[in-house]
């Protein structure tokens, strides 16, 4: 008898565990399956941007991975003459009211990867390791696979998050388009060694110019090298013996010792993205759809962005919403992964060099689907329908602080309406009076969202204002067009 599933995702990196929790955390019955005998234990991409923590605090993780990561870490440069430069790449991007997140973060793959095990863990779900997809049939109502267990499974929708890779979409039959480009490579790992100090991320060029840094992971012994190879290096291989050399190139013989390997690979420029998310019931995110230069782990965030998007709009279409509003996945999606690919490029021909705009691009806080199929237009002041909804922190009638965030968290719509008076009562929304149950005494709520009385502002799953208007009846429309929730208004005080 073949096993049913309403949701198959395969692949368990950072993209894969996000849509997965993001789906079980709506009841959605779904298995993630990873060809990986065990989870990796590399860092891999190694930073969390600011809106990536936005979004990971919207399921209550941020708090855990702060304590995991560093967020202040100077780039300490040595030139080739001894010249020092220290860079901060956060510098002057202290917290806001509107803003909780400011920083990069250094963080391993690895431990975000552990963190959201543990979150997917806590909604009864686990990843089914050592165990790949061998086979696929999408129809028109569900997609049966085959897995190397042997076991026949159908599920009502399959997500390749399986990596650069992926088997789901070669599978699936789609283009991956993009160059490959041998002559430019790199070798990574992460090493325990001895010689430099943990207070700074160490940059240096070895004697042919090629880029090597030293970056220490935090709450860990370890650091991760990244070295630039070129044909002057010849075919090296990513060992204990070869690490060694490069750092000896670039610090000095004997200044740097290398102990122990953990972890190594070597990358290839690879710039690659298809031209569509999804194919019937088969959806393409991550890696599986975009690949990037290892510059600001950009690939990393924007995986997790698409993971979350993509849930909450399958989830909604597995409780009923019209599933035009999965089409709205690729649509918002493919025009970010696209942009992300030029600003990895362009980061990767810096070295330790940043401006403050590459923060302003890096951090993911100016990501907008305004003008999408989502995002009605809006003449007034403030954010738009599609931008990134502002945090700020109200009280609650007996004085407690409350910020947005922590109402938004939960994975439903958020709807708040300014200046107090009744709320339309819908499924699945938490509606908050601006001015009855919350309050906003300092008008940090008004100010950041630059409100008027009676009007209303409805906040999507994913932290992304869906809509303003004061007419409240256009609210429920609005919901009806596209999540289903069709249900009359019932104004309560």
């Amino acid at each position: 008898m073949t096993a049913t599933v309403e949701v198959l995702v395969v692949g368990a990196g950072p993209t894969g565990l996000i849509a997965a929790a993001t789906l079980a955390r709506r009841g959605v019955r779904v298995r993630l399956v990873e060809a990986r005998s065990r989870p990796q234990v590399g860092s891999r991409g190694k930073g969390v941007q600011p809106r990536t923590l936005e979004l990971l605090d919207g399921f209550g993780v941020a708090g855990r991975l702060l304590a995991a990561g560093r967020s202040r870490l100077v780039i300490r440069r040595v030139d080739p003459d001894g010249t020092v430069h220290e860079h901060d790449m956060g510098k002057g991007a202290d917290q806001a009211p509107t803003t909780p997140f400011t920083r990069s973060m250094v963080l391993p793959q690895w431990r975000l990867e552990e963190t959201l095990r543990a979150l997917l863990a806590g909604y009864g779900v686990g990843v089914e390791f050592g165990t790949r997809l061998t086979g696929m049939r999408p129809g028109e109502d569900g997609v049966t696979v085959e897995l190397s267990s042997g076991e026949h499974l159908r599920a009502d929708w399959l997500i390749g998050a399986d990596g650069g890779s992926s088997t789901v979409r070669k599978l699936a039959g789609v283009s991956f388009l993009g160059v490959t480009r041998e002559e430019q490579q790199m070798l990574l790992g992460d090493f325990r060694l001895d010689g430099v100090d943990r207070d700074w991320w160490h940059a240096r060029r070895r004697s042919g110019g090629q880029r090597l840094s030293l970056v220490p992971l935090p709450e860990t012994d370890s650091f991760v090298l990244q070295a630039e190879i070129n044909e002057s290096d010849g075919d090296v291989e990513p060992t204990l013996a070869t690490f060694q050399a490069l750092v000896d190139d670039a610090c000095g013989p004997g200044v740097v010792t290398l102990r122990e390997a953990l972890w190594t690979s070597r990358w290839r420029y690879n710039e690659r993205m298809v031209d569509r998310f999804r194919v019937g019931r088969v959806l393409l995110a991550g890696d599986a759809a975009h690949v990037h230069a290892p510059a600001g782990a950009q690939g990393m965030n924007t995986g997790v962005h698409d993971g979350i998007n993509l849930g909450w709009k399958l989830a909604s279409v597995l409780r009923g919403a019209p599933e035009l509003l999965l089409d709205t996945y690729e649509q918002e999606r493919l025009p970010v992964a696209a942009a992300v690919l030029g600003l990895s490029r362009e980061l990767l021909t810096r070295f330790a060099q940043f401006e403050v705009s590459d923060f302003d691009a890096m951090s993911g806080l100016g990501i907008t689907y305004r003008g999408g199929p989502l995002s009605p237009a809006w003449n007034g002041a403030g954010p738009h329908p599609g931008d990134r909804s502002p945090d700020a922190t109200c009280a609650r009638p007996d004085g407690r602080p409350v910020r947005l965030f922590e109402l938004q968290r939960g994975g439903d719509w958020t709807l708040y309406r300014f200046g107090g008076g009744p709320l339309p009562e819908i499924a699945g929304v938490n509606a908050h009076s601006i001015g009855t149950d919350l309050l906003d005494p300092h008008a940090a709520a008004r100010s950041a969202y630059q409100a008027r009385d009676g009007e209303f502002v409805l906040v999507r799953p994913d932290g992304h204002i869906g809509h303003r208007t004061e007419d409240a009846a256009t609210v429920t429309a609005y919901l009806a067009a596209f999540c289903g929730k069709a249900d009359p208004i019932r104004t309560v005080a």
